[in-house]
């Protein structure tokens, strides 16, 4: 058994964030099946993942393996487009494809690459997360002060999160409201999924999820989405709940248009090979002033191409 302590430093992380960070290496589907089972314990008693946990406290982690660090390639030094900072906090413009952190089969990620490129800094945590897959707006906090503050923000749903998500087919103009429960599972395979339920269900979480939709294509919409709760995959779940999958999702799409999308088939002159789900925009309270700030991200030049694109054949439709 190992006991890890709680310092100063980690006070008010979720359970399994704080696993994540000690235990390197370990793939996160382990780490959140022995918190699921019982077998990590605080001060002695079961924990959930979502616990916060305190200076002073003691976590009991079971016996894992580690992996064998010699040889590792430590994450290269990277720097992502600055949206804005200051001494508080950095928002940066993720790019698709990158994990926000290593983990799972993923050795580094955002946070990782930015503290290699920026070794003089003595402070740089993750206020939230994005998908591998969703490109847009991630706040890094530089001062426990402040990732305790924004954190408290987002677990009381008090910022405002609007992403640019192009779905399949026409949505229907009058749904604008999504309210369906979440259930997060893992496969056979130990990945990572979430699934629709009714709201009876005995692990559903209510989920909300607003849509505008703002233009449409031929076979396509483009729909502002903001979202309410923040659940694990909960955007692309509930827009394939719909019937209207995000163009590009591998996990919850329509695969075989995923391909032609890639290959340039589905749409002539394109070639799209990511999920189209961009965080563009964020509005929060700044932890120190209490100014209400709001950032943009605009799409990325593949997104753009693809709705240009979209836009021409749009063109070259027949009227009715």
């Amino acid at each position: 058994m190992q006991h890890l302590a709680v310092d100063e430093g980690s006070a008010g992380q979720r359970l399994d964030n704080f696993l994540l960070k000690n235990l390197k290496g370990v793939p996160k589907t382990h780490v959140y099946r022995i918190i699921r089972s019982g077998e990590v314990r605080v001060n002695k008693g079961r924990a959930a993942a979502d616990t916060r946990v305190e200076a002073g406290d003691e976590v009991r982690v079971p016996p894992v393996r580690l992996p064998d660090r010699a040889g590792t390639v430590p994450a290269p030094a990277r720097e992502f487009p600055v949206l804005f900072e200051d001494e508080h906090l950095i928002a940066v413009n993720k790019p698709a494809g990158v994990a926000v952190h290593g983990g799972s089969g993923v050795s580094f990620g955002v946070i990782e690459q930015l503290r290699q490129a920026r070794p003089e800094a003595r402070f740089l945590e993750l206020v939230h997360r994005l998908d591998k897959e969703t490109s847009g707006l991630l706040l890094i906090a530089k001062k426990r002060s402040a990732l305790t503050a924004l954190q408290e923000q987002f677990r009381n749903r008090e910022t405002g999160k609007t992403y640019a998500a192009l779905v399949l087919g026409a949505w229907p103009a009058g749904r604008k409201v999504i309210d369906v429960a979440l259930h997060k599972y893992l496969t056979a395979e130990g990945e990572r999924r979430v699934r629709a339920v009714s709201e009876d269900h005995d692990e559903g979480r209510r989920s909300i999820t607003l849509v505008q939709p703002l233009r449409s294509y031929p076979g396509y919409t483009l729909l502002d989405v903001t979202i309410k709760t923040g659940r694990t995959h909960q955007i692309r779940v509930h827009l394939a709940h719909e019937g209207h999958a995000i163009a590009g999702d591998e996990k919850y799409g329509d695969f075989a248009l995923n391909k032609a999308l890639a290959r340039g088939d589905a749409v002539p002159g394109c070639r799209f090979e990511r999920m189209f789900l961009h965080a563009r925009r964020l509005r929060f309270e700044h932890p120190a002033s209490g100014e209400t700030i709001e950032l943009q991200a605009p799409l990325p030049p593949e997104c753009e191409a693809l709705l240009a694109a979209l836009a021409a054949l749009s063109a070259e439709s027949p009227r009715r």
